[in-house]
């Protein structure tokens, strides 16, 4: 059974979709990326399992409308250097350990040091942004004759405002507000725009079996071509793909 286009039209103020090269200053391509895309997709609708087998399926982006003129926002923003892990967040929870806070700024008093749990980072971002995003479901081996119901779930969800959790462009405090559309509504055209970007983020993990909380990040690339405001996305297993990056933090 082949899976049906399900889309978004998704907006928001700011958006920052970071050129992986670029380690220290955040520089945001031009357009939200296929990694990017996916996320909002899941926020609405995922299903997430530790046990491999278990797992119903993934999106696939395929196509990106561009709604809105692109326009790049300079920004300074504070970053937290730290993070909790997850096995630190579980102990919390369970109450094996104290909850202890990841401190981004205070006194000597306070901190009992005087280095900093921050840093001030520039950003180069966009504002304004709105696209039409469209993606299929494709269901994991076993996991065929539950296409449809998955789908009608999405849809659910997507047509009521439900999330998992807040969808975002790029940045946490980037939030994404989304609207489901039909494929073929007639709605806003896309920009009339033609852009070459070069080789550009597909995402930031292997896409070709069910990934767990614990999988290594795998960089895929991709060279992007926007024709009529429309970025066509290829499929993840196309050889226009580059993967096999393996990235070590």
């Amino acid at each position: 059974m082949k899976p049906k286009d399900q889309a978004l039209e998704v907006w928001g103020e700011f958006a920052c979709f970071t050129r992986p090269e670029l380690k220290v200053e955040r520089f945001s391509y031009p357009v939200i990326t296929p990694s990017a895309a996916r996320g909002i997709y899941e926020a609405i609708y995922a299903k997430p399992n530790k046990d491999p087998e278990k797992a119903e399926f993934r999106w696939q982006i395929t196509r990106i409308e561009i709604l809105s003129p692109i326009d790049y926002i300079a920004l300074r923003r504070n970053e937290v250097k730290d993070k909790a892990s997850e096995r630190q967040v579980q102990s919390w929870m369970n109450g094996r350990e104290a909850p202890r806070p990841i401190w981004a700024d205070g006194t000597r008093e306070t901190l009992g040091t005087d280095m900093k749990g921050r840093t001030q980072r520039q950003t180069m971002a966009l504002k304004n942004v709105r696209y039409r995003i469209h993606a299929e479901i494709r269901p994991w081996p076993t996991f065929e004759n539950r296409l449809q119901s998955m789908e009608a779930q999405f849809r659910r969800r997507a047509a009521l405002g439900k999330c998992i959790y807040q969808p975002y462009f790029g940045c946490r405090e980037f939030p994404a507000y989304f609207e489901l559309v039909e494929p073929h509504e007639d709605r806003a055209a896309p920009l009339g725009i033609d852009m070459d970007l070069g080789l550009m983020l597909y995402d930031v993990f292997d896409l070709s079996h069910p990934g767990t909380p614990e999988s290594q990040p795998a960089i895929s690339l991709f060279r992007a071509r926007i024709r009529g405001g429309v970025l066509d996305v290829p499929e993840y297993e196309d050889d226009q793909v580059l993967k096999g990056t393996k990235v070590v933090e």
